[in-house]
């Protein structure tokens, strides 16, 4: 393998320049499984420091796309990201080489975990949100308010058996979070599945087993993001564009949105697929 000290090329947080460190991040070259388990075994059997370090570097670009989907708060990126960093460092300690799962798996829940707490002790309305129940409300009220638009009592007392707490909660978080605040969106909720995986357990409870429960559920999800996360911003766009969007875009349309030929938009797409593909196993 070659020189795996990446610390002095490649910045742990964003600085100054947020744009830079993530082009630098999208740089640094994704692991192979095979890669992978190599470096955790010299990491967890012979205290290989730097061999952490490359598995962290190596994923600092999953952070950055996760923490994207948290802009919405109104908390700059640079701080989610530092923070859903931490998550990913804490995942790397707790990871178990046996278990057969690639470390973003295991990773997402420690990095969401990290950002959302961080919202909840920063957010402008969040200090409402105290109890386990402020917090699902919090995380969930508003996609599912968009759903059903104006809710009737029967509906209310429907969102709140969904989410596991009393009618008269959901009619306080209303209250307090206040429709016409536009700032919330709860987008990445879809994205990683809903937050109330591990906000509703102990905060001290190990993720791991977490993970054991919903992998079934969440693995497909998991892994197509973590794919589209190692794409660049163009290739991504295509194959969102082209295959992950209720009005697909054609090649022809493509072609023109970057000023290529629609061949040269099914040589990207087809490069695209081809590095997708690992994390889809």
């Amino acid at each position: 393998m070659a020189t795996i000290s990446q610390s002095a090329v490649y910045p742990m947080v964003p600085g100054n320049n947020l744009q830079a460190y993530l082009d630098s991040v999208q740089q640094i070259p994704v692991l192979s499984r095979e890669q992978e388990k190599d470096l955790f075994w010299r990491f967890q059997n012979e205290d290989d420091l730097e061999a952490a370090r490359t598995l962290v570097m190596a994923h600092l670009r999953y952070v950055a796309y996760i923490a994207k989907g948290y802009v919405g708060y109104g908390i700059p990126l640079e701080d989610l990201i530092q923070q859903g960093n931490v998550g990913l460092m804490r995942s790397v300690k707790k990871f178990e080489l046996d278990r057969d799962v690639r470390l973003i798996t295991f990773a997402v829940h420690w990095i969401k975990a990290e950002i959302h707490d961080y919202v909840l002790k920063n957010w402008k309305l969040v200090k409402v949100a105290t109890t386990k129940a402020q917090r699902k409300l919090f995380f969930n009220l508003r996609k599912n308010k968009e759903k059903l638009g104006w809710m009737s009592r029967n509906e209310t007392e429907q969102l709140a058996s969904q989410l596991n707490v009393s009618a008269d909660d959901v009619v306080e978080m209303d209250a307090r979070l206040g429709l016409s605040d536009r700032s919330f969106h709860a987008e990445s909720d879809e994205d990683y599945g809903a937050p109330e995986t591990f906000l509703s357990q102990e905060q001290d409870q190990d993720p791991a087993s977490l993970v054991e429960q919903g992998e079934l559920n969440r693995q497909y999800k998991v892994s197509m993001n973590a794919a589209l996360a190692a794409l660049d911003d163009r290739s991504r766009d295509i194959v969102e564009s082209r295959w992950m969007q209720d009005e697909k875009a054609g090649l022809k349309a493509l072609s023109e949105r970057y000023a290529i030929s629609m061949e040269r938009v099914r040589q990207i797409e087809a490069a695209a697929f081809r590095k997708m593909q690992p994390f889809l196993k």
